[in-house]
C-alpha cells in the first residue's frame, strides 16, 4: 500500500511539472515585455530538461495539439483570400496559417543558449516521431525554423588542427561517424600538413562544431582508406599535393538532421583549399557504401530497368550467390574477401555501379550516394577491397567509392540527379 502512495505521488509530481511548463508556454506567448520573457523562457527551459522521458512526450504531443493554428479561422481567411487575392488578405492568411508554437520557439531562442536548447528539443522529439506520426507537423515547425538559423549564410568555416582548443578536439574524436578515430596519436595524424580538417560554426553556439569533414592532400585519387587512417604513416611534402580526398564527413549535432549543411561545406572547403593550394587539381572523395551489402543480400533489384540491363544485374547477382553458396555470411571476414576469385569480384563490381548508378536515384537510395550525387558530384570509380574493417566489410564487401567533384560542373550534375540521372564516368557507365 505505501509503494502505491508513492507511486500516486511521483505521478502528482509529474503532471505538475506538466502542467507547470504548459502554463510557461501560454505565458511566454502572451508576454509583451521582453525581460519578463527571458525568464519565463529561462524557467521553460529547465522545466522541459527536468521532464522524465514519458513526460517528455506528453508535452510535445500537447505542443503538437493546443499550439497549432485555428482550422477555423484558417478557411475564413483562406475563403476571403480565394475571394479577394490582395495583400491585405495573404497577410492575414499567412498570420493565421502560423503555427502559435512557432512563434514559441522563436522567444525561447531570444534565450541565451536558447537555439542549443531547441536542438536539444528536435533532437528529443526526432527520437519519437517514427513512432507517433502525429508529431510530424510539430517537427516540420521545429525543422523550419532551424533550417533559417542554420542558413549556410550564418555559419562560420574554421580550419581544425593541433593547436585547436581540446575541448574541441575531443569533440572531433568524439563525433568523428566514418572512420573512428583511435585516441590522440590517430587524430594527431589527421591534423599533419598533408591533412586538413574544417568545421562550420554558428554564432550561437561557437565552441561546438556543427559537422565537420576530413581531407587528404595526394598526389592521386586514393583506391583505398587504410593508407589515409593510418596514424604511423608518413606526411607526404607538399610537391605532392595533386588531390584533395573527402574521406570523412560527420555530422554533431543530432538535432540537425535534416538541415543542409554537408552540401555547402564541400564547395567552401573545396574553394578554400583551392585559394591555398593553387596546384591541386582534382577534388574527390573515397567514400562508403553503407547499404549496398543489405541491398545485394535482399536481391539486388531496380525497378524500371530495360531488359538488357536488367539480366545484366541478374547474373552479376546470380554469379555472387553461386559463389557464396547461397549464404553471404560467408563473406564476414576481410580473408574471405580477399580469397574471392576474380570473375565474383567483376559481378560485385558490376553489382556496385548498379546500385549507385542506378538504385541510387529511388527513394531507397544509398544515403551517402545521394548525398554526393545531390551535391553534384560525378560517380567516377569503384574500389574493391578499400576498406577491410570489420565495420566496411559487413556493410558493402569491403567495396568504396571515389566521387569527383568538378567544381565547374557541379550544378549541372546537380541538376542531372533532380531529374533521375546519375552523373558518372565512362568506365562505370559501361558496367550497367
Amino acid at each position: 500500500m505505501l509503494e502505491g502512495f508513492r507511486t500516486a505521488a511521483r505521478q502528482a509530481g509529474h503532471d505538475r511539472a506538466l502542467r507547470g511548463l504548459l502554463i510557461d508556454c501560454k505565458r511566454l506567448l502572451s508576454e509583451r515585455g521582453e525581460a519578463n520573457s527571458v525568464a519565463i523562457a529561462r524557467d521553460l527551459v529547465a522545466r522541459f530538461y527536468a521532464l522524465a522521458d514519458d513526460q517528455q512526450a506528453t508535452f510535445f504531443e500537447r505542443l503538437s495539439r493546443d499550439f497549432g493554428p485555428d482550422p477555423k479561422a484558417v478557411l475564413e481567411s483562406a475563403q476571403a483570400y480565394a475571394k479577394e487575392p490582395n495583400a491585405r488578405n495573404l497577410i492575414r492568411l499567412t498570420h493565421l496559417a502560423e503555427p502559435p508554437r512557432q512563434e514559441l520557439l522563436r522567444r525561447i531562442n531570444r534565450l541565451p543558449g536558447g537555439t542549443s536548447s531547441i536542438v536539444a528539443m528536435r533532437r528529443a522529439l526526432l527520437a519519437r516521431v517514427a513512432r507517433q506520426p502525429e508529431l510530424q507537423a510539430l517537427e516540420a515547425d521545429f525543422l523550419h525554423l532551424l533550417s533559417s538559423w542554420f542558413n549556410p549564410g550564418f555559419l562560420q568555416l574554421q580550419r581544425v588542427d593541433w593547436n585547436s582548443p581540446a575541448q574541441l578536439l575531443e569533440q572531433i574524436i568524439h563525433h568523428e561517424a566514418v572512420h573512428e578515430i583511435d585516441g590522440w596519436d590517430d587524430l594527431r595524424r589527421r591534423l599533419q600538413p598533408d591533412r586538413r580538417c574544417f568545421a562550420f560554426f554558428h554564432p550561437q553556439l561557437p565552441s561546438e562544431p556543427l559537422i565537420f569533414v576530413e581531407v587528404a592532400l595526394l598526389p592521386q585519387m586514393p583506391a583505398s582508406i587504410a593508407p589515409l587512417i593510418d596514424k604511423a604513416s608518413r606526411p607526404l611534402p607538399p610537391d605532392q599535393f595533386k588531390v584533395a580526398a573527402f574521406y570523412s564527413i560527420s555530422n554533431c549535432q543530432p538535432g540537425l538532421k535534416g538541415v543542409s549543411l554537408g552540401n555547402f561545406l564541400i564547395k567552401r572547403v573545396a574553394e578554400e583549399l583551392k585559394r591555398e593550394l593553387p596546384q591541386l587539381r582534382v577534388f574527390c572523395t573515397l567514400s562508403p557504401i553503407p547499404g549496398f551489402a543489405r541491398w545485394v543480400r535482399a536481391g539486388a533489384h531496380c525497378e524500371g530497368l530495360p531488359k538488357a540491363r536488367a539480366e545484366r544485374l541478374a547474373q552479376a547477382h546470380a554469379t555472387v550467390l553461386e559463389a557464396c553458396g547461397g549464404d553471404f555470411d560467408r563473406w564476414s571476414s576481410a580473408t574471405a574477401l580477399r580469397a574471392l576469385p576474380e570473375e565474383t569480384m567483376q559481378a560485385l563490381t558490376r553489382l556496385a555501379a548498379f546500385y549507385l548508378g542506378v538504385h541510387a536515384t529511388s527513394a531507397g537510395g544509398d544515403p551517402v550516394a545521394r548525398f554526393h550525387l545531390d551535391n553534384g558530384a560525378r560517380l567516377e570509380r569503384l574500389n574493391p577491397l578499400a576498406d577491410l574493417s570489420a565495420k566496411g566489410v559487413k556493410q558493402s564487401f569491403a567495396m568504396m567509392v571515389n566521387y569527383l567533384y568538378d567544381l565547374q560542373k557541379v550544378e549541372t550534375h546537380h541538376e542531372k540527379f533532380t531529374h533521375g540521372e546519375v552523373a558518372q564516368s565512362r568506365a562505370l557507365a559501361a558496367l550497367l
